[in-house]
């Protein structure tokens, strides 16, 4: 988050996962060329951005769907997809099991 480039889009994407980012528009708001916020963003994060963004809005779906009782389809606009199935489909491909299975075998102490 030090970084003047990468932290500035970091703090973007977790202010607001949902927003249709795509690097170019990352770097736009970082101010530097396309290019130059990939590699910077990929040689300080250890992942490419919009692997990075992936990951995250699985994070939090994965968080809310535990955390609250909102629907997948509710939870995936919530995060940034379009729909419920494009969230299982990422969900399942990441973790293995479905959004709805992961809220049903996470017991909340």
């Amino acid at each position: 988050m030090g970084d003047r480039v990468v932290g500035r889009a970091l703090r973007l994407l977790h202010e607001q996962p949902a927003r249709r980012w795509t690097v170019a528009a990352l770097a736009g708001e970082a101010g530097v060329s396309r290019a130059t916020f990939a590699r910077r963003f990929t040689d300080l994060v250890g992942e490419p951005p919009m692997a990075y963004l992936t990951d995250w809005r699985l994070s939090l779906a994965a968080d809310l769907l535990v955390r609250t009782d909102a629907t997948v389809e509710a939870v995936a606009h919530q995060v940034g997809y379009g729909s419920a199935f494009g969230l299982s489909v990422a969900f399942k491909r990441v973790y293995g099991i479905r959004p709805s299975d992961h809220r049903s075998a996470t017991v909340v102490a």
